[in-house]
């Protein structure tokens, strides 16, 4: 069954395509990638705006975000009424970004990618994995979005730089966001006249385009979905007023034929009811991945952490993804009934895959309040964050992996485990250092995994678990 709306589903929605829908000679279709000069420009602005104006134009839409974004996507779920996808050259390769748009846009008249950070921001030295990769992997025209509040003529020299930056990327066109007024954008179009680069829109400055924000970015659509359906709206009417929909249009529509190969196909090795947790706390879950654990044979089961009393009836597994625990602590910590029967069920083999705030839920406690104690640690916030790609070598066989098998992933939290764990060793950015539970029937770490090029943990996820329901009951 598929969850209710959400800021990241927690389930496949039934209209939602397969992998093993991708065929060689498919191609992408018409997309165009919205890119900014840095962080905290506007691009989920612009792109999320683009989505919902070209949406009500009547045109299906379909969305993707560069990187490894949880909160994004779920803003373009509510402007394009699909089923939100990342494209991550990182964690899935760059091999995968073509063939994960394609899917992202199947069906669609017109793909819009967010990118992240700034054009050229990539992962470590270099561009790899940064927008601008992705973009040219597509072969999709670039948009750039300029914060031009506190400057005029300017704005030509930076856009001049992005434009001349890097061989074989150029800009298609740009967007002025948070412009002074008429005057103020007459000026910028001046200026960059003589660049050559369009001037597709320019919005102005206001509040009521900013979005709330917290310590991971924006704040998740779950959490007040009718609000963020209001923002959305405002968003459509301004870029649609502001944006010529028409241009970029045109340049999604131009971008040439890219033939893209097959993915990794999904192996249905058994059947077993998975308890997925949803609701405001844990809304950090990739559509991939359920996508993954269903075709494996998983039926996806979604549970409230903050208000059922027990997990889901005749669930031999549970996967509790990311989110938000410590704003929910409260309500979390309130609902002895279901933290015991979780600690009972994980204490007696439920097969367990928890990421970050999971994690978290699963310790003996968040700064003082008693949660499920099914893992032997207490989690504490931290006053600054953690986060990065992280290349992990799994130590102890887990339900995603046997021993020794190296996954890719990330992590971005502002809490602390005390003890850490020892089951992954943390290569990459991490330096080497130990962290995270596992054990036969569970993997409890800060990793946040993207299943969407490589199927090999749903199969196991799914294995382990259709054996546990195989098993007579005691």
């Amino acid at each position: 069954m598929a969850a209710p709306g959400a800021a990241a589903p927690v389930t496949a929605t039934s209209t939602a395509r397969t992998y093993d829908r991708l065929v060689p000679g498919l191609t992408l279709g018409a997309r165009v990638v919205v890119a900014g000069t840095h962080s905290g420009v506007g691009k989920t602005t612009v792109a999320t705006g683009l989505m919902a104006a070209l949406r009500r134009a009547g045109l299906r839409v379909a969305s993707a975000k560069v990187g490894p974004d949880f909160i994004d996507p779920g803003f373009h779920q509510l402007a394009t009424g699909r089923p939100p996808r990342n494209l991550d050259a990182w964690i899935c390769g760059p091999d995968a970004v073509a063939p994960l748009a394609a899917r992202a846009g199947d069906g669609a008249d017109v793909l819009v990618v967010e990118g992240v950070m700034g054009l050229f921001d990539g992962a470590g030295p270099g561009t790899s994995a940064s927008t601008a990769a992705v973009a040219t992997a597509l072969r999709a025209p670039l948009v750039l979005v300029v914060d031009a509040s506190a400057m005029s003529g300017s704005v030509a020299a930076l856009v001049h730089g992005f434009h001349t930056f890097e061989p074989g990327v150029a800009l298609a066109g740009v967007v002025l966001n948070r412009v002074g007024g008429d005057g103020h954008a007459g000026l910028l179009r001046d200026a960059l006249a003589p660049l050559g680069v369009p001037v597709l829109g320019a919005l102005p400055r206001d509040d009521a385009l900013t979005w709330r924000d917290r310590h991971l970015g924006l704040v998740p659509v779950v959490e007040d979905r009718q609000a963020a359906l209001r923002a959305v709206d405002r968003l459509a009417g301004a870029v649609a007023a502001r944006v010529d929909l028409g241009a970029v249009l045109g340049l999604a529509r131009a971008a040439p034929p890219v033939p893209v190969g097959t993915l990794a196909p999904t192996r249905h090795v058994g059947h077993a009811a998975v308890a997925v947790a949803a609701g405001p706390a844990f809304s950090f879950t990739y559509p991939d991945n359920l996508e993954r654990l269903q075709q494996a044979g998983a039926e996806i089961v979604p549970f409230d952490p903050a208000s059922d009393a027990r997990l889901p009836a005749g669930a031999t597994a549970m996967v509790v993804g990311g989110g938000f625990p410590e704003v929910f602590a409260e309500a979390l910590a309130a609902n002895r009934p279901l933290l015991d029967d979780v600690r009972r069920r994980v204490a007696g083999g439920l097969v367990t895959w928890a990421e970050c705030g999971g994690l978290l839920w699963l310790c003996r406690s968040l700064d003082g309040r008693r949660l499920v104690g099914a893992v032997p640690a207490d989690a504490t916030m931290a006053g600054r964050p953690t986060l990065g790609y992280r290349t992990a070598t799994v130590r102890s066989a887990c339900p995603l992996a046997a021993a020794g098998t190296t996954l890719r992933g990330h992590e971005h939290h502002w809490s602390a485990v005390t003890p850490p764990g020892d089951a992954l060793d943390l290569g990459g950015d991490g330096g080497g250092s130990l962290a995270g539970f596992a054990g036969p029937t569970m993997l409890a770490s800060y990793l946040h995994l993207h299943l969407g090029a490589d199927p090999a943990p749903a199969e196991r996820f799914v294995a382990t678990a259709a054996a546990a329901a195989a098993r007579p009951s005691s």
